[in-house]
């Protein structure tokens, strides 16, 4: 395995776990907060659309490279 391959499969490993880690912080906070359940569905809309976001700009970049 060379380093390109291994920095693009730590990549997607790593961010993957970072993408859930911010959910469950996204999830702790609206139990702490108790925002109920629209709230909890506003937080995670609202953060996750930054997530999303990323994803979204991620496969569009690949797709607009080929």
């Amino acid at each position: 395995m060379n380093e390109a391959v291994f920095s693009q499969v730590a990549m997607l490993v790593l961010l993957t776990g970072l993408i859930a880690w911010m959910g469950f912080i996204v999830w702790d906070l609206a139990k702490k907060s108790q925002a109920g359940r629209f709230g909890t569905i506003a937080l995670f809309i609202v953060l996750g659309a930054g997530v999303v976001g990323f994803i979204i700009k991620t496969i569009l970049v690949e797709i607009l490279q080929i």
